[in-house]
């Protein structure tokens, strides 16, 4: 009998089938790969290919641009419309790769950008809060430094920040859709000014994060770990995608939702949620009822009468994976978004700093409300740091993982970054309960230029805001 248990555990132990898959290849694999690159093994079902949402693929005599024996440089993936891409402005969507020889794990990396719902937001009108590329994606976008430097994440040779999911296949996604990732409507929007033409956008974004998953399906090896974040809207379209991401790549090992500023607060239809304004503006103007009730098919506990639910639905159904969420609970740009288009009295206020003081209340409600229903779910953490004085205390993981820390508690971000990724490791969450700490760290020289550089207010530090703007 002992010599079974011997046969079983050297099985386990030998056999990635059953043993953790870290996804990485052997040295003589990895080099192989560079004169034979390892081909699809996932490929789409017929059954996948029809029905609504379908996986479908460019045709045959399409250019993507992809070149499979280019490894370690980022490359532009060029869509068809007949995948069902298209950008908001009805020009052809395209994605950006790093492929890497040694591994089979993948980073989804959606890039944040705002929201769009009427023509002063979807056309780009200056100084309104608008959508990213309005104008469409160009061509060699990921080499923009706004686009290339955004975060650690996607960033190998970063100066400081080193997480492991930089030497993964890279998957950059491109935002011009307006709608988190999320829309399935074309909407024609009216010049309020009776000026310039009627504005047609296509709220195609779901359509296409169903297009890049065929194509990975179509050219890339199945993944063993494989994570899925963004920050802002691609925070939030992260979490609205991840299941189908999740479901269709099937990765053979671990998988995991890094949500970076980009929340989607419980708001039952009926209730007083700050957030539930947003939510009925949204779900009309993209026409999320037809994809909710898409993704709700085995996703039961998703509902359209809550858009919340997406938090806890995920968290039950897959009880393996490790959901994690982020946010500054000082945000002054995802908040604004959230509020101050849907109450008066924050939009005719006058006074910054009250403006500012308004909006915190409503984000602080609705955080609260949230940390309340990841509390149930053991898989789901979060990590509530109180204030950066960077791109307005919005998405911790850009630019650097610096200055995100959560002092009372001893933690900084990289380290819970770490420990989320490591299956070994329970998930635990953390938010911070005095914001003075933050306000105290006075003026940080590289975030006032960054800020100029990102477009942003020079300070959102109400202290220096008054002391580098006094009163006339």
């Amino acid at each position: 009998m002992h010599k079974l248990w011997v046969g079983v555990f050297l099985t386990i132990l030998l056999n990635p089938a059953f043993a953790y898959d870290d996804g990485y290849y052997s040295s003589w694999q990895s080099a192989l790969h560079l004169l034979w690159p390892p081909k699809a093994d996932n490929l789409i079902r017929d059954s996948e290919r029809i029905g609504p949402y379908p996986l479908l693929s460019n045709p045959v005599d399409f250019q993507d641009g992809f070149k499979p024996r280019l490894f370690n440089l980022w490359q532009q993936v060029n869509l068809s419309k007949e995948t069902g891409a298209i950008c908001g402005n009805g020009s052809e969507y395209k994605f950006y790769i790093r492929r890497v020889n040694d591994n089979h794990n993948y980073l989804f990396y959606l890039e944040g950008g705002g929201a769009c719902w009427d023509y002063e937001s979807c056309s780009g009108q200056e100084g309104v809060r608008g959508a990213r590329n309005p104008d469409g994606i160009p061509d060699n976008y990921i080499f923009n430094l706004n686009t290339a430097l955004v975060s650690p994440f996607i960033f190998p040779p970063h100066y400081e920040d080193h997480p492991e999911v930089q030497n993964w296949n890279l998957v950059y996604v491109p935002y011009c859709t307006g709608d988190i990732y999320a829309g399935d409507r074309v909407e024609v929007y009216d010049d309020p000014e009776g000026i310039n033409a009627p504005l047609e956008w296509h709220h195609n974004g779901f359509a296409n994060m169903r297009a890049i998953n065929a194509w990975l399906r179509d050219n890339m090896q199945q993944p063993a770990r494989m994570m899925v974040t963004g920050c802002s809207a691609g925070g939030t379209g992260s979490l609205v995608n991840y299941h189908l991401l999740r479901r269709d790549m099937s990765p053979t090992s671990t998988a995991y939702l890094f949500n970076d500023s980009g929340p989607i607060f419980p708001a039952l239809q009926g209730s007083e949620a700050a957030s539930l304004p947003l939510h009925r503006k949204i779900n009309q103007a993209w026409g999320l009822d037809n994809i909710i009730d898409y993704i709700s098919q085995d996703l039961p506990h998703f509902s359209v009468s809550d858009l919340g639910t997406i938090n806890s639905a995920l968290a039950q159904a897959w009880p393996d994976d490790r959901l994690a969420h982020v946010h500054f609970q000082k945000d002054l740009n995802y908040s604004a978004y959230s509020y101050e288009r849907f109450y008066d009295y924050i939009e005719s206020e006058t006074d910054v700093i009250t403006k500012w003081s308004y909006i915190h209340e409503l984000w602080q409600q609705d955080t609260d409300a949230l940390t309340m229903q990841l509390d149930q779910y053991d898989n789901f953490a979060y990590y509530l740091p109180q204030f950066r004085d960077l791109n307005e205390s919005h998405c911790a993981s850009i630019i650097e993982f610096n200055a995100a820390d959560i002092q009372e508690e001893g933690q900084v971000l990289s380290s819970f970054i770490a420990d989320f990724m490591d299956p070994t490791k329970p998930l635990l969450s953390f938010k911070e309960s005095n914001e003075q700490l933050d306000y105290d760290k006075g003026v940080n020289a590289y975030y006032l230029f960054l800020n100029k550089v990102l477009g942003a207010p020079i300070t959102t530090n109400p202290h220096l805001y008054e002391r580098l703007n006094p009163p006339h």
